[in-house]
């Protein structure tokens, strides 16, 4: 089937993802190849506290993302963009998004970046026996509980922010279960909030006289495939002004970019596991059985159909590389040479090949906000050598990608204690866009192959759209891991890069460094403010 034909069919689905600097629109063709795409850039603000992004930015971001897509659309077969066969929105997950009666917000958005709910998730974790990590939508509701947040009592419904634009676009208060399993501890035999941990959550806030209870103000949860409502005509115009776009289109549920990385990489099945990296990185591994014991490294979420998920999430990954991009094009534009930003990030990433396995004794912290991992609220860039150190081009950048990784890899070394077996990794999101070179030190980071497939540079948004495509298409009784299997994924290229020793041994030396030098990380977040 042709494009046009597509378009006019409706036989096309839409994902879009609010990722932490890029709003990204994906259409997909009955084939799941992409038709068409848009996006919009934005970044997250400190105000008031807090990381956050203003709500008014989140639907001029979406108009445009869409309205590029569907410009694309026109452009290319002719034809204007009246409908699609299903759509589905993701983002960012976790977070913090209160809303009164009339779905309006009750505070800031705050966003997963933030760690100012230390008290309360060391004592939801204590009560639980069950790790509730910093950004969690339970932690921030707990700690402005704590802090006495006027707002509490007003609370009509908490969400996070896929689940706020779902909800605006078709009045459902709903989640996917792999969104929800980042706002509460799931049980995954019911698909539901651990209802014994809801009744505890309730009593420790009793005294309070609230006039809600827990699951009064938690968005419904639904798999994968369900019917998750639809296009209201106020919600089609939200998301185009221009009115082209008809009401009625069925949505997915709203996922967490955790769950669209796991369907972009088919890796929604037991001893499964993908890597997402682009701002923040996590690495998610599909279980067979529970951990022994509670890890504060490690999140236990789940996939898009509920699957229990070990999850090692880290604040930070690209955002230094980002920066230090921005530097060479300043100087590069300064020295009078033009500057493709793609040119200048694959030059980058290929000159981190060349340099020492060790990356030459630097070391650097890339940590823009606080990183859990290893026990930081608050976070400083930094970057440091001994005299001896050598900085070249290829060790700075090796250095970078290295320090990316690094927490991380901290996380991955107790699910390799724990014996979590994993068949294959595959790998998704910025980090892995140029060939060869993040694959291969992520390779040397987890010790595993690490694969890319063909679609990789499609990350979440990509993801997102599948998920719909998988409600409108499926056949009766099949899962969402057959169909990625059989109806995506089959046939589909993969690179697979197996660790070499010796950047294993680089790697390790770093690690080594990075460790021991975290004091020194921690003095530059007490001093430099």
């Amino acid at each position: 089937m042709d494009m046009r034909e597509a378009i006019r069919s409706g036989e096309t689905y839409l994902g879009i993802e609010l990722g932490s600097t890029r709003i990204k629109a994906v259409l997909i063709g009955p084939d799941h190849a992409p038709l068409a795409s848009g996006e919009y850039s934005w970044e997250n603000r400190h105000e008031g506290g807090y990381w956050t992004y203003h709500l008014e930015d989140v639907w001029s971001g979406l108009q445009t993302a869409y309205g590029q897509l569907a410009g694309q659309v026109e452009a290319a077969c002719g034809e204007k963009l009246r409908r699609v066969g299903a759509m589905g929105f993701s983002a960012m997950m976790h977070g913090y998004l209160p809303l009164d009666r009339n779905g309006e917000a009750l505070a800031a958005f705050r966003t997963w970046r933030n760690t100012t709910t230390g008290p309360a998730a060391a004592q939801l974790t204590e009560r639980f026996r069950f790790n509730i990590p910093l950004r969690w939508s339970i932690a921030h509701l707990y700690q402005a509980i704590l802090n006495g947040e006027d707002h509490v009592r007003d609370i009509d419904s908490l969400t996070t922010l896929a689940g706020y634009v779902h909800y605006k676009l078709t009045g459902k208060r709903v989640l996917g279960v792999g969104e929800a399993s980042g706002m509460f501890p799931i049980d995954s035999r019911r698909c539901d909030y651990d209802q014994a941990m809801v009744d505890s959550f309730d009593a420790l806030v009793a005294g309070k006289g609230y006039p809600w209870k827990l699951r009064d103000i938690l968005p419904q949860v639904l798999p994968a495939g369900a019917d998750a409502g639809a296009l209201t005509p106020e919600g089609a115009r939200l998301l185009d002004p221009t009115g082209t776009l008809g009401s009625g289109i069925p949505l997915a549920p709203p996922e967490g970019d955790a769950g669209t990385g796991m369907a972009a990489t088919n890796a929604v099945a037991e001893r499964t596991g993908n890597v997402s990296a682009g701002t923040s990185m996590f690495a998610m591994i599909v279980l067979e059985k529970p951990l022994s014991r509670v890890y504060p490294e490690i999140d236990m979420v789940t996939t898009p159909t509920g699957k229990p998920v070990a999850m090692v999430h880290c604040n930070n990954c690209t955002n230094e590389i980002n920066a230090w991009a921005t530097v060479f094009q300043g100087f590069l534009e300064a020295m009078g040479q033009p500057v493709d930003k793609n040119v200048l990030f694959t030059a980058m990433f290929r000159s981190a090949l060349d340099g020492e396995k060790d990356g030459g004794g630097l070391m650097l912290y890339n940590y823009l906000s606080g990183e859990p991992v290893t026990g930081l609220e608050e976070g400083r860039p930094l970057l440091a050598r001994s005299p001896e150190g050598r900085l070249t081009f290829a060790n700075f950048m090796r250095t970078q990608l290295f320090s990316a990784l690094g927490a991380l890899k901290l996380g991955l070394d107790i699910l390799a204690g724990e014996q979590v077996k994993v068949d294959r990794l595959l790998g998704h999101g910025g980090f892995f866009k140029t060939p060869e070179a993040g694959q291969r030190l992520m390779a040397a980071a987890a010790g595993a192959p690490v694969s890319v497939m063909e679609t990789a540079g499609e990350g979440g948004p990509w993801g997102m759209a599948l998920l719909p495509a998988y409600r409108a298409r499926r056949r009766d009784g099949e899962t969402l891991e057959t169909y990625l299997a059989d109806q995506v994924f089959a046939g589909q290229r993969a690179d697979t890069v197996r660790p070499d020793p010796e950047d294993q041994a680089g790697f390790a030396a770093f690690m080594e460094r990075y460790v021991r030098a975290l004091p020194v990380e921690r003095c530059a977040v007490e001093h430099l403010k």
